[in-house]
């Protein structure tokens, strides 16, 4: 009879777990988010009295038999996604362990926390070299319509040097569509993005690109796991193309938020390395999420191009950029100066949204173009490939001139090397110059060839390719990439591989393919 009995109370309590109906779909998320009062409501922020937030992984995308059993045990669900087989919900500390022995469980890991990345360290996109690529013909990109995220503490929309470029947003702290930054580090971020070229304030490095506001952390610049796997969803359901993720948490947040990152194959994800380096620069202290595969970690330069002491070192270190001093929009219409990796990783991002406008491309197709144009700084474990090169990655070509006439043939007639010598501090930079002249093979003189296409490589003290095109004196100069402090000695060697144009090439006339300069 008590059998009985028991087996009556479970169908009845089952019953009454359906019978409460299914979670509403929250279209603008893709994630179903509960609001009935039983749930836990993403505005409470933390979970009720004797309840722990966790991350529950199922084997299989959960539905209504995976909500019913985290109901069961008395949790209070938050988000259901869709991006990954999860579910984030508040369950009492004693059903974890009942929940991690269900066959149909991955995991059960805890819904951590992650922190604005900042210091309080009393300059960039002259630095990485944007306003060339705004300021040059034919193309004044300015990274026009890229869709970027900014997932943090939210943006004041309302800034005179934001609002034009703010597309919406969502904000996952308070559970609304009023993502207003209430803490400032989000509104500081997204100025280096993209603050508007107005003649006020200051100007972003892809300064027309379309700002998205998610806001994850909280006044205190404070937020869950759970809500990051919840924004990155939505960048993935509404066509972002970047996100910048200037927040991260030493501790390992398990397999969730990696899943999260990884499956959102189709965005290019941009993170901080985080600020736990030490003046020596010894060990690995890179933090996530900027320690995933499926995120370009970025570490932080100062005005010498040398790391900033507290910037996260290891091999996950992807690229460099300025973070030290940096001077961006601030809550309030206000503007005010800040450092940290969090404002190194808005710098790649715009560079990113500059390629993206410049070449379209895939995610990977844009990362790589990131790597190999960066300027080597050193140490990869400090610096990466180096420091973010917003001209050579979004390929300024300036001015194209009318190509050649067609009929006649030209070679190389001359390969002039000369170094662009600067100083910072107590470093060096050198960057060799190739000046190239191109003319026709008529007799009895050459005639200087305009508007020619001289391709060639660098190597020796560094390996990168480069073009131009001819002006009216036949000649094109091409730039090697920066190099700081090489050795005395050292060559610097550009080899032409092709010219083309309205005329035929003829690498045998050419007076000389290829030519090198020597450091002093």
């Amino acid at each position: 009879m008590k059998v009985k009995l028991i087996i009556i109370s479970i169908i009845l309590l089952l019953v009454m777990v359906f019978a409460n109906g299914c979670i509403p779909v929250m279209e603008k998320l893709g994630l179903v988010n509960p609001t009935d009062e039983e749930q836990l409501s993403p505005e409470k922020g933390g979970p009720p009295d004797g309840l722990v937030k966790v991350l529950i992984g199922f084997k299989e995308k959960p539905g209504a038999a995976q909500q019913a059993m985290v109901k069961g045990v008395g949790g209070k669900i938050k988000y259901t996604y869709n991006l990954i087989p999860a579910i984030a919900a508040s369950v009492p500390e004693v059903a974890i362990e009942a929940l991690k022995k269900n066959p149909n469980v991955r995991y059960v890991e805890p819904d951590g926390q992650v922190f604005a990345l900042e210091q309080t360290i009393p300059w960039g996109v002259d630095r990485i070299d944007a306003d060339v690529v705004h300021a040059s013909a034919p193309l004044y990109n300015k990274g026009t319509g890229v869709k970027v995220a900014i997932i943090d503490t939210g943006i004041d929309y309302t800034h005179p040097d934001l609002n034009d470029n703010y597309f919406g947003g969502y904000d996952f702290v308070n559970g609304n569509d009023d993502p207003m930054d209430d803490n400032g580090h989000g509104t500081h971020v997204a100025g280096i993005v993209a603050a508007r070229d107005n003649d006020i304030g200051v100007v972003g490095v892809a300064p027309e690109a379309n700002l998205y506001a998610l806001k994850v952390l909280n006044e205190k610049g404070i937020g869950d796991f759970s809500n990051v796997i919840a924004a990155i969803q939505w960048c993935v359901d509404n066509g972002i193309q970047v996100t910048n993720n200037s927040y991260g948490s030493s501790g390992d947040p398990g397999d969730s938020l990696k899943d999260a990152f990884d499956n959102a194959s189709g965005v290019l994800h941009v993170a901080a390395a985080g600020n736990s380096g030490n003046p020596p620069a010894r060990g690995d202290n890179v933090g996530y999420p900027a320690v995933y595969n499926s995120v370009i970690a970025v570490a932080a330069t100062d005005q010498n191009d040398e790391r900033a002491r507290w910037s996260s070192t290891g091999p996950a270190v992807e690229l460099a950029a300025p973070g030290v001093g940096i001077y961006s929009t601030y809550i309030g219409g206000d503007y005010t100066t800040m450092g940290g990796t969090s404002m190194a990783s808005p710098h790649v991002a715009g560079v990113a949204a500059l390629v993206i406008a410049a070449a379209g491309g895939t995610s990977s197709d844009i990362r790589t173009q990131l790597q190999i144009t960066a300027d080597d700084l050193g140490d990869s474990s400090l610096y990466g490939y180096g420091l973010v090169d917003a001209d050579e990655a979004a390929g300024v070509i300036g001015e194209i001139p009318d190509p050649p006439p067609a009929g006649g043939t030209m070679h190389v007639d001359s390969i002039d090397m000369s170094f662009d010598e600067a100083a910072a501090g107590p470093n060096k930079f050198y960057t060799a110059v190739a000046t190239v002249t191109i003319v026709d093979n008529s007799e009895p003189t050459n005639q200087p060839v305009e508007g020619a296409t001289v391709s060639g490589t660098w190597s020796g003290a560094t390996n990168d390719s480069d073009s131009g095109v001819t002006d009216g004196t036949g000649q094109v100069s091409l730039k090697s990439d920066k190099v700081k402090n090489p050795s005395v000695g050292i060559t610097f060697t550009f080899t032409v591989n092709d010219v083309r144009g309205g005329w035929t090439y003829v690498p045998l006339e050419n007076v000389e393919t290829s030519d090198s300069i020597e450091v002093p």
